[in-house]
């Protein structure tokens, strides 16, 4: 009998046997199961088992560990094992969705529409971070730049700070094309009211504030204002709503026939009118009233908000709540062009991974050892997954360890004033999306949290005897 038979078998009687699985299904690194009881669950049994490197509930999923390029395996045995049919994603997150409260299905609804679009916000944060070397003044001489010294760069650089900006700069478009989607309508529709959110005829977002005459159309006496909303994520998440709404609204009442020339022209049109009339300004006074209410409360106590923030970070991805900060971070880059709150989340994802690697020496078990380096050079790549469900949520002292070292390292860049132009990858290549200018202190941050982390589970789990 193969290894991810055996591993399969062992899962499917960990999670309470066959009966108590309505579905399941697997991404990259876990298998994703839809439960009739999770209190059927067996963890200590469940995580026992040679394949398995974690467990946890998020969502209403309950998702177990598995690891790259053997989850499919183990998913495909598994499938034969309960004859339960191969479910998709899909599926999945509806069935596990019947069981959320509102806030957990408006939180996932937030992370539905923002993880898809992740892989070109990270990009452009990447890509910005390379331009930010080749344009930032410091780095390399003194209070020059490369470009300043090499001009020949210039034009390179300028091509990739185009590319890497295009993201932000249609970001409603990436909204849009989601939003519509998860809403239930036509995405391409999406695409369409995001273009038009950010078309060229309107007033640029940010230069809003120093415009001394806006625009405006006459609507037959009224006067609307013609202002795009270039970095804005909440007009275009309600004008998103309605579209699909109306979308979905006439779909259902008029005849097949007549639906390709009336239900996108109706939909649009009348969206648009009420996006530019009514959406628009009541959610753009609303995003910038979040936007200064956040920065207000870092700027008046920034030492508090650090430690708050760098310390509540890892428990709200456990929640599923974290994907929520991630609207706040688009909504800060769009209205001052930085945000404050991501540089928190990398050093956060450094910390989780330097808690696994103190696990790597606190512990004798082999199996531990191995899984805690793994998952230590994971979460230091961005990908906290591993390190925390598999390592640091097991022993709670090197999780706790982790949150302790990760609030005094947000505390510290938060006094420091540690800015980012952009959200990018969150470990230790997160320098790169930092300003330059502020490398300094960031480094320093990054250092908080690979010693503290480290140095604490280390500590603790050399007292402890039950590791």
């Amino acid at each position: 009998m193969s290894t991810n038979r055996e591993a399969a078998e062992k899962i499917v009687q960990a999670v309470g046997g066959k009966e108590n699985i309505t579905a399941a299904t697997h991404c990259v690194t876990r298998l994703r199961f839809a439960l009739v009881d999770e209190g059927k669950v067996n963890k200590e049994e469940l995580e026992n088992i040679d394949l398995v490197k974690g467990s946890f509930s998020a969502n209403g999923q309950f998702q177990v560990v598995i690891g790259q390029g053997t989850v499919d395996k183990v998913y495909n045995e598994l499938v034969d094992l309960t004859g339960i049919g191969h479910a998709t994603k899909q599926e999945i997150k509806d069935a596990a969705a019947k069981k959320l409260n509102p806030l957990q299905r408006a939180i996932k609804t937030l992370a539905d529409i923002f993880i898809p679009i992740l892989p070109a916000i990270v990009t452009a944060g990447l890509l910005m971070g390379i331009n930010n070397i080749l344009t930032g003044q410091g780095i390399f001489f003194d209070k020059k730049s490369l470009v300043d010294v090499y001009p020949q760069w210039a034009d390179f650089a300028s091509i990739i700070n185009l590319i890497a900006n295009t993201a932000f700069t249609f970001l409603p478009a990436l909204i849009g094309w989601s939003a519509v989607k998860k809403f239930g309508g036509n995405s391409l529709l999406g695409i369409v009211l995001g273009l038009m959110l950010v078309h060229p005829d309107l007033l640029n977002a940010w230069a809003y504030g120093s415009t001394e005459k806006i625009p405006q159309w006459n609507l037959f006496g009224l006067h609307i204002d013609k202002i795009g909303y270039q970095g804005q994520v909440l007009p275009v998440l309600v004008a998103s709503w309605v579209l699909a709404k109306i979308e979905v609204f006439l779909k259902k009442r008029i005849p097949d026939a007549f639906q390709l020339l009336l239900v996108a022209p109706i939909a649009l049109l009348v969206t648009g009118f009420l996006s530019f009339i009514v959406i628009g300004p009541v959610t753009f006074a609303i995003a910038n009233a979040i936007t200064h209410a956040v920065v207000a409360i870092f700027h008046a106590a920034p030492a508090l908000g650090g430690l708050i923030y760098g310390l509540l970070y890892a428990p709200l991805v456990i929640t599923g709540m974290h994907h929520t900060f991630l609207a706040v971070d688009l909504q800060l880059i769009g209205s001052t062009g930085t945000t404050f709150l991501w540089p928190m989340v990398a050093l956060s994802n450094i910390a989780q991974g330097s808690a696994a690697l103190g696990m790597m020496f606190a512990t004798r078990d082999e199996k531990i050892k191995g899984l805690s380096l793994t998952s230590a050079v994971s979460a230091y790549l961005g990908i906290t997954e591993p390190a925390m469900f598999g390592v640091n949520l097991r022993f709670r002292f090197a999780f706790i360890s982790a949150i302790i070292g990760s609030a005094i390292a947000g505390m510290f860049i938060t006094i420091n004033h540690v800015l980012a132009p952009s959200v990018g990858v969150g470990g230790l290549p997160a320098f790169l999306s930092i300003r330059a200018q502020n490398w300094g202190p960031f480094f320093i941050g990054m250092a908080i949290a690979i010693v503290v982390p480290f140095v604490l589970t280390l500590v603790i789990g050399k007292m402890r005897k039950d590791k």
